[in-house]
């Protein structure tokens, strides 16, 4: 039970939208960045994990006529290992659909795989991007975006399962956009964030 209080009470540390909005403008401004961009607008877009962001292939998000998908099939998600679990999705919103699109052309025009198997997320290597430089890019990013404060990459799926439950206020809502097996999980994502105590605050009549 003390367990189960603790993690209701504990905050999940988000960025803000003065954060979000400056790490996909200073991703989207040079063509160098555009990965990154991607990256991250799905992490924002989508609550995907960092494994299962760059477990991606080609195939999985765009079908054989090169259209991007609305549904993505998981085949790598966290849990996959024990065997009781019949897959998981994630819905693509239209936004990042477009984005998508425009990183199949820019993959094109880099020279790399457009195969189904191939992976999506391409190091500078040639090989698939790993969770360590995906951490190592996101450290990077927040700097040039003028970050006040460190954050870790996770915090991008904790900011994308908060923004679903603010919409929404609802917490089943919340728990399937983040593929949670318990809502009791899900809870600590019903915390305000400091935007919403900013905009309260703004509200106050003084």
């Amino acid at each position: 039970m003390a367990a189960y209080v603790e993690s209701v009470r504990r905050a999940p540390r988000t960025l803000t939208e003065r954060e979000q909005k400056a790490l996909l403008r200073v991703t989207g401004e040079h063509r160098a960045g555009w990965r990154d961009h991607v990256l991250f607008a799905m992490a924002l877009g989508t609550g995907l994990r960092a494994h299962e962001l760059v477990a991606l292939d080609v195939g999985d998000v765009f079908d054989d006529a090169g259209r991007v998908r609305r549904r993505l099939a998981l085949r790598v998600f966290k849990g996959d290992g024990r065997g009781d679990d019949d897959g998981q999705e994630a819905l693509l919103p239209e936004g990042l659909r477009a984005k998508l699109a425009k990183l199949r052309a820019w993959k094109a025009g880099e020279g790399e795989s457009l195969d189904r198997a191939a992976p999506l997320f391409v190091s500078q290597r040639g090989t698939r991007l790993s969770t360590r430089q995906l951490r190592h890019a996101f450290g990077v990013w927040q700097e040039r975006a003028g970050f006040e404060r460190h954050v870790s990459l996770h915090a991008l799926r904790h900011t994308a399962c908060s923004s679903v439950y603010a919409l929404s206020k609802d917490i089943r809502l919340a728990q399937r956009f983040a593929r949670h097996r318990s809502v009791v999980t899900t809870m600590t994502y019903t915390h305000p964030s400091d935007d919403d105590l900013a905009r309260a605050v703004e509200q106050l009549r003084c």
